[in-house]
């Protein structure tokens, strides 16, 4: 039996923020300081680490679960798959259908629900859940589905990741510049025909350390002058605790993820990586290659984060969308190469898949 993505499809919002729009802003660190560098000193730092020039937020009347609806009406509209014929719609998100202007998380009902309502799909056969891994939950998402088409519960599984993380940002955080929305999808199908599909798969989850903190749901950093306190709470993340986390634990992740696939590291054509930081995804993929003694192909590493932000478990499957279907920046892959997807997040997580189109 072979897992092969049969179709894929995204949503990427229209209103873009450019850097130069948090020029004002009121940035404070965590114990509610006002910073001494000016706002254009921390956004040149900022661009020097993560790469992000502008990014993408939804419009005011969208929600998580519309994003995701248009992109997974597009990935089966693309797989000439009947709708009716899907027998799991599953949805990584983190934060659920956050309304503008409201920090409320809601997860009720689940966002896959919704999605199978929007598309009109009537079979109460088809499952709906929803996955909450972290960035990596998109990932998870796929090898579960992978896992439901191997033992006979299911053909054909629709996989979404989705978020707005802008109505989960502090903006008195400077990491308020990292966070974007986004929706990307696919279809997994079981062929006994096709070669490739799913080579290998691996995933783990770090908690004994104190990982559960280094990214969080807290309080904004703007200290509340009447309570000394601040009831709202924001998307928080410890940069420096989740770099030095990435690097430790995701190149070994993904060796032992391709290992398994028996592939030659020759061949492998690109790796979708979570877009969380330019700078620590391409030392990843440094350390990566440098456990095989080689070092990476020039081409090896899409990335679209300079002008699509990170928008958690919707980076990879957005990406590897475009690159699918657009050619973007030149990145293409080709019937029969061997790719692969990665990703690290809260909880801390981390997970890969080996691929082949």
């Amino acid at each position: 039996m072979r897992f092969k993505i049969t179709g894929s499809g995204s949503y990427v919002p229209k209103l873009i923020k450019v850097n130069d729009d948090f020029l004002d802003s009121e940035f404070y660190d965590n114990n509610g300081s006002p910073f001494e560098n000016s706002n254009s000193e921390i956004i040149d730092k900022f661009v020097s680490i993560t790469g992000i020039q502008e990014r993408k937020y939804a419009s005011e009347k969208l929600n998580s679960s519309d994003l995701a609806t248009k992109a997974a009406n597009d990935a089966i509209t693309d797989s000439k798959i009947d709708p009716e014929t899907l027998d799991y719609i599953i949805f990584a998100h983190n934060f659920g259908d956050i309304s503008c202007n409201s920090k409320q998380v809601d997860n009720l009902p689940a966002l896959a629900t919704k999605v199978k309502r929007n598309l009109n799909i009537k079979n109460p056969k088809c499952i709906g859940y929803d996955i909450l891994f972290g960035c990596p939950g998109w990932i998870e998402g796929v090898i579960q589905a992978k896992s439901f088409i191997q033992s006979n519960m299911a053909n054909k599984c629709l996989i979404i990741g989705s978020e707005t993380l802008s109505r989960v940002t502090d903006l008195n955080d400077r990491d308020a510049m990292i966070y974007a929305d986004g929706a990307g999808a696919v279809v997994l199908e079981g062929n006994n025909s096709e070669s490739g599909g799913i080579l290998s798969h691996s995933s783990a989850s770090y908690t004994s350390e104190g990982e559960n903190e280094f990214i969080y749901y807290g309080i904004g950093n703007k200290i509340d002058t009447d309570n000394n306190s601040n009831s709202d709470k924001f998307l928080k993340m410890n940069g420096r605790k989740v770099y030095e986390f990435a690097l430790k634990n995701v190149p070994i992740a993904m060796k032992d993820c391709f290992d398994e696939s028996k592939q030659n590291i020759s061949s492998l054509k690109k790796i979708f990586i979570h877009q969380a930081n330019q700078k620590m995804d391409e030392a990843i993929i440094n350390r990566f290659y440098k456990l095989y003694k080689t070092t990476p192909p020039d081409d090896v590493l899409p990335m679209n984060i300079q002008e699509y932000g990170n928008s958690s478990v919707a980076t990879i499957p957005t990406l590897f969308d475009i690159v699918r279907k657009e050619n973007y920046k030149g990145h293409k892959i080709s019937k029969g190469d061997v790719i692969m997807f990665a990703s690290v997040g809260a909880g801390m997580n981390v997970n890969a898949i080996t691929y082949q189109v």
